[in-house]
């Protein structure tokens, strides 16, 4: 039964489908008159912005965590002293990460029937992004009833709308517990090496404690934003003062915990460097319990409405079984602009859900004309972008201050924030907005202070709130290496570009499993994309099981026709990012002119799966003992109807695999809503 529509919604309407918003005179002056606003004035300012604010090195003015920085990427909650010996055993499915990528994966191989799962993390504890950042403030901007995974499972349901980053660390923690998963867990353990032991259908995991155990299955699930980011500022190894990554926040100079109370900082000058998602929920924080605090932004965030609220009581209580399925289908679908009769979670995320096709590819506007499609999402953007402006000069007392927080640049060029507390700290006397876009960011440090545009300004301690390195943690990095049949290093193989079935496994690779956004589909709550891949990982196994194969792995046919699929249809966006203003979306300003997303969107992606696993799909994965190839056709015809009755409740679906890898590419090049 789904949720009612008591439910705690804003007061804005989404506007999911496409509509006609564009006038229909041409002409520029009628055009201008028509809508109230000029677009190509719009589109020179947008352009002005952007190039105040593109540098020549793009990503190579940050610096990673290692080296001299490694104390950045410390870990502040971990035992210092902890040691342990050196396992060397053999699980069945080892997973790799303990976010909740990896916990879906414990949790869903655990429903198919999967009794020996270790979980190793480097952190202390379960939680992944939630253990790491504790900073004033956390929340998750989705909605904590659809981002939270596995509350049915657990017997849970989120305090609040927007839930704080603690009630979802602690959900985690109730995760690893409900599946078992602490029993054989490691953390304070990052693994160093994946080898393949043909001989043994095996992989050899090596780890920093001097671990080599073995496991049948391997799953990757380190996430995309993991590795510290730091501006690569000169001079910053000369600052006197204080400073630490938002990632890593120290209580212990700050005080106080996530909830603010920052009583250390009362005599404290405090720089903030990066205005993104991190800091609008810092900033008000800051801007209460600092002596002063000086903000310094090179691009502004769009700030929306949050309108938070604790959940109603009645409205948990009415809950039946299969609400949160429904529930988080149901926001996929209104995001992605798939037709829906009701929007369940209507809000900020939901009502711009026409302006998200340039993150998330979707088929749900294949029937309007190319040009008038685009020509109606410019304008349908340029009105949102006008509402975010008028809210800034609504709140913002200092015309000066409010004109520096404008944004200036198409909705999605970068992620959109809500907060009803970050406008509002820059009316507080004791804060100061640093615009840095003409000095393409902070210019240098000195011993005292911040030097931005010549001037230099004091501070006893620098906070940054630059973010991560995108998409380049674990296996994608280099940094977890990857040897496959025949010591074939996995990334060595890709040298010219990633070759993968649906993003999850590579030819050479046996029974190694990875989780996240390659060649496949992505949405907004990325949570619900992550259980939807580890559901068809556990469905996997549990057919790999139950026929006996000696090994998972794609055949080089079925990938080929999946990568040239992809590439074929892949979406082109780069004209719209090369528009936008720098930032980790467009890679600094220099987009990638290729990209291998499935055009279709998540929700056929996810549809594709399903179909895969119940029309014979396992015949381009399963490599029975014996052979080199795939599973020989009786196994498909023995797994029509009874593929792993363990499997199919964790998925919902009552069915093995779907058609096959080399049919589902077809449809792809046909363009099908597969």
């Amino acid at each position: 039964m789904p949720a009612p529509q008591s439910a705690p919604q804003p007061s804005s309407q989404p506007s999911s489908q496409p509509s006609s918003t564009t006038p229909g005179t041409t002409d520029p002056q009628d055009l201008a008159q028509d809508l109230g606003f000029d677009p190509e004035a719009l589109r020179a300012r947008y352009r002005a912005e952007r190039d105040r604010r593109i540098r020549p090195d793009g990503n190579a003015q940050y610096r990673g965590e290692g080296g001299e920085f490694g104390y950045y990427a410390d870990d502040p909650y971990a035992d210092p002293e902890f040691t342990r010996e050196p396992l060397h055993d053999r699980v069945e499915a080892l997973v790799i990460g303990g976010g909740f990528g990896g916990l879906l994966a414990g949790a869903r191989l655990r429903q198919a029937g999967v009794t020996s799962i270790r979980v190793i993390d480097k952190g202390a504890d379960f939680g992944g992004t939630w253990y790491w950042n504790r900073y004033p403030g956390i929340h998750c901007d989705i909605e904590s009833y659809i981002y939270m995974p596995l509350l049915e499972e657990v017997g849970y349901v989120p305090k609040w709308r927007y839930a704080p980053g603690e009630e979802i660390r602690q959900h985690a923690r109730a995760i690893g517990r409900h599946f078992g998963l602490y029993d054989d867990a490691c953390f304070q353990t990052a693994v160093t090496e994946l080898r393949w032991d043909e001989d043994a259908s095996e992989w050899i995991v090596s780890t920093d404690r001097g671990d080599r155990i073995r496991a049948r299955y391997v799953v990757v699930s380190t996430g995309t934003l993991s590795q510290v980011k730091l501006p690569g500022i000169p001079g910053i190894e000369t600052f006197k003062g204080h400073t630490f990554h938002t990632s890593r926040w120290d209580y212990a100079y700050t005080g106080g915990d996530a909830d603010g109370g920052l009583t250390g900082l009362a005599d404290k000058r405090v720089a903030l460097v990066g205005t993104g998602a991190t800091a609008i929920q810092v900033v008000p924080h800051l801007g209460r319990d600092a002596q002063h605090l000086y903000v310094f932004q090179r691009t502004p965030s769009t700030v929306d409405v949050r309108d938070n609220r604790p959940t109603d009581p009645e409205w948990a209580a009415s809950l039946r079984p299969g609400w949160q399925r429904h529930r988080m289908e149901n926001f996929l679908k209104v995001v992605t602009g798939v037709r829906t009769d009701e929007d369940l979670v209507n809000d900020g995320w939901t009502s711009s859900a026409r302006l998200q096709e340039k993150m998330i590819p979707t088929n749900a506007y294949e029937h309007i004309p190319a040009e008038e499609r685009e020509r109606a999402y410019e304008i349908v953007d340029f009105q949102k972008m006008n509402e975010i402006r008028a809210r800034v000069e609504s709140v913002v007392e200092d015309p000066e201050t409010a004109e520096k927080l404008k944004p200036w640049y198409r909705y999605m060029c970068k992620r959109p924030t809500f907060s009803d507390h970050y406008l509002q700290t820059f009316n507080r006397p004791n804060v100061t907005l640093v615009d840095t876009a003409d000095t393409h960011g902070v210019e240098r440090m000195t011993e005292n202070g911040v030097v931005v545009g010549g001037t230099e300004y004091e501070v006893d301690c620098v906070i940054f709130a630059t973010g991560f390195e995108t998409g380049v943690s674990g296996v994608l990095s280099g940094g977890l290496p990857v040897y496959g049949r025949g010591g074939e290093n996995l990334l060595g193989s890709w040298r010219y570009g990633p070759k993968t079935l649906h993003g999850f496994y590579s030819h050479g690779f046996p029974n190694l499993f990875l989780l996240g956004p390659l060649q496949n589909a992505a949405s907004v709550n990325f949570v619900h994309v992550l259980d939807e891949q580890a559901t068809h990982v556990a469905e996997v196994v549990a057919g790999a099981r139950e026929h006996r194969a000696r090994y998972v792995e794609p055949t080089p046919e079925s990938q080929e026709d999946w990568v040239a699929a992809l590439r074929e249809n892949a979406p082109d966006l780069y004209a719209f990012h090369a528009e936008c203003t720098p930032g980790y979306y467009n890679n600094e300003g220099k987009p990638r002119e290729s990209n291998e997303r499935y055009a279709d969107g998540p929700v056929a992606f996810h549809e594709l799966l399903r179909d895969w696993r119940a029309n014979g799909g396992m015949n381009d994965v399963l490599v029975t003992a014996g052979t080199t190839s795939s599973a020989a056709a009786a196994v498909s015809e023995a797994s029509g109807s009874s593929e792993a009755a363990g499997s199919s409740e964790a998925a919902g679906s009552s069915g093995t695999a779907g058609a096959s890898g080399t049919a589902v590419a077809a449809k792809a090049k046909e363009g099908e809503d597969a």
